[in-house]
């Protein structure tokens, strides 16, 4: 099981437009108690993200902002302080993702791009729902007897073609404990790494056993060319 972001996004995603005032966004932020809107254009297509680190520039001032944010090239955010709509406040271009992409692209994209939430977008850059951190951590609360029946059927017996038999694998509060023999130390390797990526695991601990390498393997014999 993979899940995609369509599974665990927010579909109910409130927004405002580009020409939404500064005191209209704090005020929906307060009553909904939500941090972020997406900002749209005329068309519905989406053009930023404001968030409440943006509307805090303006309670910090332009004054405060300016010797700090020239010396470290963030120039933008003394702009935003000085702002009174969506459009310009908003950080842009947004950091999107689909709804078909996995949740742990949404994950990693998060992680990379150091942002709390994506805006999640269809083929024509209309907005269908929002991700959050929270939503992506929700794939952990995967029951363990599920994570087990995923590990069991699709890795060791699909992906590695092991007899179940002689694999043991149990899960406690998401963490796969597995042991039995398999043939070399590279299948050990490979399929402790499979485990790790199966969805709602936590860690992963390996009681596998292998037979020791055979001390013979890659060793080449030459033999000499004859003379003449």
């Amino acid at each position: 099981m993979d899940s995609r972001v369509k599974d665990v996004m927010t579909k109910d995603v409130v927004s405002v437009r580009e020409t939404a005032g500064y005191k209209d966004i704090v005020t929906v932020m307060r009553e909904l108690h939500i941090s972020a809107f997406p900002v749209l254009d005329e068309e519905d297509h989406l053009v930023g993200l404001v968030s409440e680190a943006d509307l805090l520039l303006k309670e910090v001032g332009q004054g405060a902002l300016g010797g700090y944010l020239i010396s470290t090239g963030r120039r933008g955010e003394r702009a935003k302080a000085a702002g009174f709509t969506a459009a310009d406040l908003m950080s842009s271009p947004p950091v999107t993702i689909g709804p078909e992409d996995s949740v742990a692209g949404a994950a990693r994209l998060m992680h990379d791009r150091h942002v709390k939430r994506l805006p999640v977008v269809d083929d024509d850059g209309r907005v269908v729902g929002i991700v959050s951190r929270v939503d992506v951590l929700s794939v952990f609360d995967r029951p363990d007897d599920e994570i087990r029946d995923e590990v069991t059927k699709n890795v060791i017996l699909k992906g590695f073609a092991l007899d179940a038999d002689e694999i043991n694998v149990t899960v406690r509060s998401g963490v796969v404990t597995i042991s039995g023999q398999v043939e070399s130390r590279a299948v050990a390797r490979d399929l402790i790494d499979a485990l790790k990526h199966a969805e709602g695991v936590v860690a992963v601990r390996s009681r596998l056993s292998y037979p020791p390498p055979d001390p013979s393997e890659g060793i080449v014999h030459l033999r000499p060319r004859p003379p003449g």
